[in-house]
């Protein structure tokens, strides 16, 4: 973690990946996060992946590391109004509020700014008009899995990383900071709405996808080839696979040079006319011609033999593994980066868990801080940000309203 939020108070009231995501991301800059869940935990508490010892959910403890927790029975009015109160708390580094709630309903930005003037609230949604949906969905409706895949496939493939949750988690904490910044200049809040819709079509805009495909229709499954460049998965003499990329003149000289593969490519280039090491699109549009000469020459090597000839070249490439593989064997992503730390988690279990992914060069940071227990914080923050004595919060937790 680092200090550069240090002061601010944030409450979260979100579930599932793109909220919490986006509370992490303050929590790791070091704002205090305070995450409002029902009582016994929301949708996501068990979510999977599992620990193995337990239904506590690794997914869980990534997700709200640092963060504060408190309990809280929304079913209830009483309930709801407490909510209300904690993200409407006064102080002039408070009144930031993060959810994926509905527009509408006790946590509506109009409810809360009611109480709070000048609050600021980052909404998560599915589609910009209110209805429902998730990452997985979003990606289905703009296309995307209908690029993916092997070619010839005609069943759409989903991937695995929920890209617009991340992605929505990250714009949600960077607009919610930037309103901020407006906040202390005029005293303006602020009703964030980040909808996963708009997340996904103004990404594959800003690509040239979206362009692509109203002006030439819609481009097509290439399995792993790069689109618009040199770039895809060869085996080695070993069985193993490798990713080669060439999107610069020095990347491709590089590769044919290490691969002693000069004669030949010229003998493509003089047969289609093409300058490869100028053209990066060229590289492309002849990869059927150019890319079994590249799997020959590949399964000439071992993998061993491959990694030094190809860092010494500047070639930019990389060796398949699983993920398992990456998290037990791989120093430059895992084993020895010094972004992750050894974190005892809720469930019992001590393993890695990342701090930010941004590093402040000659910063320090500091280590690391685990998800708390569900409601570990709750007395702690019903005294900070409502001001309630030991007795008001007794009789909150007699009457079953908080936990």
């Amino acid at each position: 973690m680092y200090d550069l939020l240090s002061g601010l108070t944030v409450v979260e009231a979100a579930a599932f990946v793109a909220g919490p995501t986006g509370g992490l991301y303050l929590a790791q800059m070091g704002a205090r996060v305070i995450r409002i869940d029902p009582i016994g935990g929301g949708p996501d508490y068990r979510r999977w992946p599992l620990a193995p010892n337990s239904d506590d959910s690794l997914y869980w403890e990534g997700l709200n590391k640092g963060k504060q927790s408190i309990q809280i029975d929304l079913a209830r009015p009483e309930g709801r109004d407490l909510a209300q109160a904690l993200a409407s708390a006064p102080g002039d580094d408070r009144g930031l509020f993060l959810t994926n709630f509905p527009v509408d309903g006790f946590l509506s930005h109009a409810a809360l700014a009611a109480r709070r003037p000048d609050i600021i609230t980052a909404r998560i949604m599915g589609w910009a008009d209110g209805k429902p949906a998730l990452d997985y969905t979003v990606n289905a409706a703009v296309g995307v899995p209908d690029m993916t895949g092997p070619v010839g496939e005609s069943r759409p493939v989903n991937a695995v990383l929920p890209a617009w949750d991340l992605l929505g988690g990250a714009w949600a904490a960077f607009a919610m900071v930037s309103a901020l910044y407006r906040r202390r200049a005029t005293g303006q809040g602020a009703e964030i709405r980040v909808p996963l819709s708009d997340l996904a079509a103004t990404s594959l805009s800003h690509l040239g996808f979206a362009a692509e495909a109203l002006l030439t229709g819609d481009r097509g499954r290439l399995g792993n080839d790069l689109f618009g460049a040199f770039g895809r998965d060869f085996a080695t003499a070993d069985g193993r696979r490798v990713y080669l990329v060439a999107i610069t003149p020095r990347q491709w000289r590089g590769l044919v040079t290490a691969l002693g593969l000069g004669e030949a490519v010229a003998a493509v280039e003089a047969a289609t006319g093409a300058d490869f090491a100028a053209d990066d699109g060229a590289r492309f549009t002849h990869r059927a011609a150019l890319f079994p000469l590249f799997e020959a020459a590949m399964a000439r090597h071992s993998l061993a033999d491959l990694g030094p000839l190809l860092d010494g070249a500047g070639v930019t490439w990389g060796p398949y593994q699983t993920l398992a593989e990456a998290v037990r064997s791989d120093p430059r992503l895992f084993t020895a980066n010094p972004i992750f730390q050894a974190v005892a988690h809720p469930s019992g279990l001590t393993y890695p868990a990342a701090g930010p992914a941004a590093t402040l060069a000659g910063e320090a940071r500091s280590g690391v801080k685990p998800a708390r227990r569900l409601g570990a914080d709750t007395d702690a923050v019903l005294a900070d940000l409502l001001g309630l004595d030991s007795g008001a919060i007794g009789r909150l937790h007699d009457a079953g309203l908080v936990a």
